[in-house]
């Protein structure tokens, strides 16, 4: 089932901060906790599976910390929701196989249309989205706007 959990919340919010406060150095993940308030025995989980997933880079060194692996422009929302729900260990109830005719048929397959629409939404709204977003409302950035490529 498609929920919003702190975890993915955390996980959008993590990303989006990377995308918005790197200034072409790797964002530290104490910096993302000291910004967003996000329980480091959450985040670090988090940002590990998302460079498991191509999401993020993860850069070693005293200097190191997180980056995204690809043109902010290139990740969706759904991306990121993606990588959280398989780290979620919560059972499905649609998948239950008990239940009656009535919710088999009719309110099961109602809700799997329901998550199957939310999940074409969230393919469309970028990382680059919710930073101008960000910037629209006023939010000030570790960088001043730079290029969003990667050499």
């Amino acid at each position: 089932m498609l929920k919003l959990s702190k975890k993915m919340l955390f996980a959008i919010e993590a990303v989006v901060d990377i995308a918005y406060n790197a200034a072409g150095e790797p964002v530290q993940s104490r910096d993302i906790t000291a910004r967003q308030g996000i329980p480091k025995r959450y985040l670090e989980q988090t940002l590990q599976q998302l460079v498991r997933a191509d999401i993020l880079v993860g850069v070693r060194g005293p200097r190191g910390g997180y980056r995204l692996a690809r043109e902010r422009r290139r990740i969706t929302l759904a991306d990121i929701v993606s990588v959280i729900r398989s780290m979620e260990t919560s059972d499905d109830p649609i998948e239950d196989p008990a239940g009656s005719p009535l919710g088999k048929e009719v309110v099961r397959p109602l809700w799997r249309e329901l998550q199957d629409e939310m999940i074409r939404q969230l393919e469309k709204i970028t990382v680059e989205d919710l930073c101008n977003r960000a910037r629209d409302a006023g939010l000030r950035s570790g960088i001043e706007e730079s290029p969003d490529f990667i050499i």
